[in-house]
């Protein structure tokens, strides 16, 4: 069974075995729902190290870890994924696909208006914060060591000065070419909203680099087209694992 892990900020001092570390309120219920007592073991991430730590302290709104060793470990991905995520009508959607895909190993997560978002400003930065909480309890669950970077809004233009060489972009429509091979190299990847990319969207997108992908003859809902890509990429990775 894994251990409960818990992202810290980087204290001011260098970490040591011994240091005691705050965890907070919200750590602390989260504690006393599993039913852990002082002296339970636990993980730690301080910035990008993660550490092995026990349970020092634990009431009803504090809890206190003492770091015990670092963890040797790397479950991040051997390569930047990018995911420039379509803001969608519906932004419940966000709740939806940000847990698999934080699991899925996602390292940069870009929301874009296309032409069929719908955005509205304020109603997105008001979601920002729980995405940000949703990313932060996927990265814990999954025991990543790195939590995601979220980028505020763009609008659909950034993509065409988008500088990352590799861009694949989900598009339901057969272009008759095959899907290209993965590169070891970092790799950003885009679909559309509610109702898909439009014609002259695609023709922007593969005029500034992007490579159409498949995946498969049905037709994907947009909360399910990012997850499928980011999963069809970690099994390429696992090739060379």
């Amino acid at each position: 069974m894994s251990l409960p892990r818990f992202f810290l900020d980087a204290p001011s001092t260098p970490p040591a075995e011994g240091l005691a570390l705050p965890l907070g309120a919200e750590a602390a219920r989260h504690l006393r729902a599993l039913r852990l007592r002082p002296g339970a073991a636990l993980e730690v991430v301080l910035g990008e190290a993660a550490w092995r730590a026990d349970l020092a302290e634990l009431d009803r709104e504090r809890a206190l870890a003492r770091l015990v060793a670092p963890l040797a470990e790397d479950r991040e991905p051997p390569v930047a994924l990018e995911a420039c995520l379509p803001l969608t009508a519906q932004l419940s959607l966000w709740d939806e696909w940000l847990p698999p895909l934080v699991e899925l190993g996602v390292t940069r997560i870009q929301p874009v208006a296309f032409a069929r978002s719908e955005f509205d400003a304020a109603k997105t930065a008001a979601r920002m914060e729980r995405w940000r909480r949703l990313i932060l309890a996927a990265c814990e669950q999954s025991h990543r060591t790195r939590r995601p970077e979220l980028r505020p809004p763009m609008a659909f233009d950034g993509l065409l000065a988008w500088p990352t060489a590799q861009k694949w972009v989900a598009y339901e429509l057969a272009t008759g070419q095959a899907n290209p091979a993965l590169r070891p190299e970092p790799l950003a990847f885009t679909c559309g909203p509610e109702g898909g990319i439009t014609d002259d969207e695609f023709a922007a997108l593969a005029q500034a680099g992007w490579v159409s992908v498949s995946l498969g003859r049905s037709i994907l809902r947009a909360v399910t087209a990012p997850v499928a890509l980011l999963g069809a990429v970690q099994f390429e990775l696992g090739r060379s694992l």
